[in-house]
């Protein structure tokens, strides 16, 4: 597997630590995933914080992108540290399959490990977030 012109282009802008990591799992990925956010401008995470707020929708950040920063913001380094996944099932993102993502999530983590690069899954964080990794 390799990933499409859209996995490619939001990947453009994130730590190339991060993006040899993504490049390395998707090559033998027991699900095929595609990268559906790499880097975030302030105008979009403020978007994203606004749902569940004064945006219909549920809450999917606490991360206000001004005052608290976003890991998909770029950094003092000029890339995002972050990145949010889906699980590309029958030629369509699959949101649905939570089994899926953690298949991929230990799938990453463990391609990254053999790289020698720290990476943090949301999907064992105290807020869930299945699709997120991020550099440590």
């Amino acid at each position: 597997m390799q990933f499409g012109t859209s996995s490619l282009n939001n990947l453009k802008g994130v730590h190339p630590n991060l993006v040899k990591v993504l490049k390395a799992s998707i090559l033998n990925s027991p699900i095929d995933f595609s990268i559906v956010e790499g880097l975030r401008t302030t105008a979009r995470q403020q978007s994203l914080y606004a749902q569940g707020r004064t945006a219909k929708g549920s809450i999917v950040t606490y991360a206000d992108g001004v005052k608290n920063k976003s890991n998909h913001q770029a950094k003092s380094d000029g890339y995002g540290h972050a990145i949010d996944f889906c699980p590309y099932v029958n030629g369509k993102l699959d949101w649905s399959n939570e089994a899926n993502f953690r298949i991929i999530a230990r799938h990453i983590i463990k391609t990254a490990t053999k790289l020698n690069i720290s990476i943090s899954w949301g999907g064992v964080w105290k807020f869930v977030d299945l699709p997120h990794i991020e550099l440590k």
